[in-house]
Formats: C-alpha cells, structure tokens, sequence
C-alpha cells in the first residue's frame, strides 16, 4: 500500500510527505523488526498522542499462528481478554505508570483491531517507552489468566444488561449466520472459560508481532526522538513475521438470517437498530473506502436531521434526537445500521419501507447530495486539527489496506451517479433485520 498517492501530497524523500493544500506533513519509519511507525508533526500543539495497534480483532478466531502449518480455532473473546491481560505485569500497575508521568492511557479492541493509546502535554518520550515496553512484553500465568475470567464475566454480564449494546448484537445476530461479527467482542461467560495461558501466547506471538503492528504519532513531537526511543525500547531478537497472517473466516450466505428479533430489559422507552446487510463482498483498498463513504452519505441524505424524512417523523412523535444511521463495511462483511428509540419501532420501519420505495420510484435529490458531500469534505479538513482524529483515522484505514492521506481525493471523487447504484443495490426489503428491546 502506497502512503500516498495524490490528494495534494508530494514525496519530499522516501519517508516525508507534504501536503500544501492543508500544510501538513507525514514522517514514515520502519524498525528492524518490520514496526511501522508515522509521525504527524503539529509544531505549538500543547497536546500529544501516540496510538500503537494491532490488525487483530474479536473476528480473528481462527488463522495459522507463524511457525505452523495447521489452522487452529481459538475461544470467542480472546482478542479482548488479551487487551486486558497486557496492562498487567508481575509487581506495578501500568495505569499508576502513566498517571505518574501525566499521561492518560486507555485500550479498546473492536471485530478489527486492537490498540494502545495515550496523550499527555509532558513527559511524552518517557511515556512512548513505556507504551511500547509494556505492550511488547507480556506477563500471561496460569493464576493471573484465571483471576482475569472473573473479572471479565462481570464485565460480559454487565453488558448483556445494557439495552444499547444488547439491541445492537441482536441485530448482528439477525443479519449473519456464521461470521463471528454477530458475537459480542468480550466473547461470552462460557468461551472464555476456555482461555488459558498457552493460548494467549500462541495469540500475542502471531498478531503482536511488529510487522502486524503500526505506531502512530501526532503533536509537537521529534522524530528523531521517536525513532531512538523506539530502537532502544523494542523488544531485541524477536522471530522474523510473515507478511500476511492467515486468517480464515467461515461461509456466510447472502441472505440475511432472521427478520425480527425482540427481547425485553429494563428500559423505559422501546429502542430499535434496523440492519441493512451487504451482500456483495470482497472490495479491498480504495473501492472498499468508497463504498463506506457513499454508503455514509446516502444515510445522512435518508435520515440525516437535516432529512424531511427525519423531520416528519420527529414532528409525529415517532422518533427523537437519537435516531440516526452509520455504516460499517470491511472485505468479508458490511451492514448500515439505523437506530433509534420509539414507541412504535415497528411503525417506523413501516415507514421507512415506505419512504425508500418512493425513492426507488422518484429519485434522490442531488442537491442534497452535493450539500451533503461538501459538508462532509469540510468536517474532515477541520478534523486535522484533532491529534485523535488524525491518528485514529489514519489506524483504522490502514488496517483497511488504503492511506488516510488519500481520504479527501476519494471522497471528492464520488458522483450523485454512485449514490444512485449503491442505494438501489443495498437499501432493498429483503436484506434487512429488525431488533427491538422493549421494556420488561
């Protein structure tokens, strides 16, 4: 994957890239052992952040760990209980570490991936050390694997009682029938009893390995700085990686699996997540990158606040603020998801039924398209002013083989023409599922 390939950036030399349109400029780094690293320098910037990510996420159950030849299926919830498990270390706390150099650090680990991250205004090349260190150094015993279940039980248990996250997962549930996607990312409180030392390792030592691995950087920060501090602080003799870890994902059928799920909890007004599922797979890079953003556009043109749609049914009373929609597409899956709270969740999908018919009939506005687009054009350049938004972007796009610096070009690359051919190919009745949490 090239860096960047237009957009207004220009190679300066092999590792720098600038870009006079938005006058920013992207440092680039490889280690020996195949780490890459970015650098966005934000000269006066009080503010810094460095994420470190893993392409490894709760759908990557079953792959080859390096050095094997066979395929092996590892529990649901691994890749979380692995996030969890590498802030321990055998006699001090890591939050304390950070927190004692004025840092905030916090982990997440989605279907996808799963990062490390921190900011702080001081300290931060004694931060980064420790960012890497202890990310590189895992501390898994047969005690601290079991202590950790229980924790986590408790945290599975806690979100099986939240009517967002539950009424989210139905409807994952409802749209696939195998891929790992439907299941919660935490696992459940039976797979991960499964867990155990040996299998964490076998885990780490396949998607930890620095050339599964990026470091991303932003603020007013050094890069020769980053680079010795990476050098001296990376773990030495570490077994050479494979380019392409080997992940294997079970068939999924086109169609969609269960058209209504319902469950109650406690809640006061009924909430609703209707899913669109995507049935033609397989984009990768640029097109995979395109269609999430026409995909995204057209949901804010159907059910934007800005919408007629959206304010006619605010005005009835079907709908409040919450209601809104987001979609999510990678090689092997992708779904648009629309949600909210109501009533009558079921009168609503009634009339966006409805609604998108008469626009299969009638036409999308292209003023709305046009209006929408360069909204959205202009919300991304503003973003460049977020350490967060630059970093985390540029992570989660390149895990998707395509380059954040090549974002703007693709966007305004998009015609009305290609909303036309995706609303028509994706928004149909027959590839969508309802879930429904209503009150106990």
């Amino acid at each position: 994957m090239k860096i960047c390939s237009s957009g207004g950036w220009i190679t300066l030399d092999k590792n720098i890239f600038k870009n006079n349109k938005i006058n920013e400029e992207l440092f680039f780094y490889e280690s020996e052992s195949g780490l890459k690293i970015y650098l966005m320098p934000k000269s006066g910037y009080m503010k810094k952040y460095a994420v470190f990510a893993t392409r490894y996420g709760s759908n990557d159950n079953k792959f080859i760990p390096i050095g094997e030849k066979e395929a092996i299926e590892v529990p649901e919830g691994i890749a979380h209980f692995l996030e969890h498990k590498l802030f321990e270390e055998p006699d001090e706390n890591i939050f304390d570490k950070f927190s004692e150099s004025g840092a905030s650090v916090n982990a997440y680990t989605n279907f996808d991936q799963t990062a490390y991250l921190f900011s702080c205004t001081d300290n931060f090349y004694e931060n980064l050390e420790l960012l890497i260190k202890f990310v590189q150094n895992p501390y898994f015993t047969d005690e601290n694997v079991e202590k950790e279940k229980g924790i986590i039980a408790q945290e599975i248990k806690m979100y099986q009682d939240n009517p967002g996250w539950k009424v989210f997962f139905n409807c994952l549930t409802g749209m696939y029938h195998n891929h790992p996607v439907k299941t919660d990312i935490a696992g459940t409180v039976e797979s991960i009893q499964k867990i155990d030392k040996e299998t964490l390792y076998t885990c780490y030592n396949t998607f930890y390995h620095p050339k599964n691995m990026v470091l991303f950087l932003v603020g007013d920060i050094s890069f020769d700085e980053v680079i010795k501090v990476v050098n001296n602080s990376e773990k030495k003799n570490i077994k050479p990686g494979v380019d392409s870890i080997i992940r294997i994902y079970p068939e999924e059928p086109k169609e969609i699996k269960e058209k209504y799920i319902e469950e109650k909890l406690v809640t006061s007004i009924p909430i609703f997540t209707i899913g669109f599922k995507d049935d033609e797979l397989g984009l990768e890079g640029k097109e995979l990158v395109k269609r999430e953003i026409v995909t995204n556009i057209l949901l804010e043109m159907l059910f934007g606040k800005s919408s007629e749609f959206y304010q006619e049914l605010y005005s009835e009373g079907l709908i409040d603020a919450s209601f809104g929609g987001q979609y999510v597409g990678h090689k092997n899956y992708g779904h648009s998801i629309v949600v909210g709270q109501s009533y009558k969740p079921e009168v609503v999908l009634e009339r966006i039924n409805t609604y998108l018919e008469e626009i299969r009939n009638e036409g999308l506005n292209e003023e709305d398209f046009e209006r929408i687009k360069k909204k959205d054009i202009g919300s991304n350049i503003m973003g460049f002013n977020s350490v967060e938004f630059i970093a985390n972007n540029f992570i989660n796009y390149l895990f998707l083989d395509f380059s954040f610096l090549d974002y703007l070009d693709v966007y305004k690359s998009i015609s009305f023409e290609d909303a036309l051919n995706r609303f028509n190919k994706h928004y149909r009745k027959d590839n969508y599922t309802l879930s429904v949490i209503n009150p106990v």
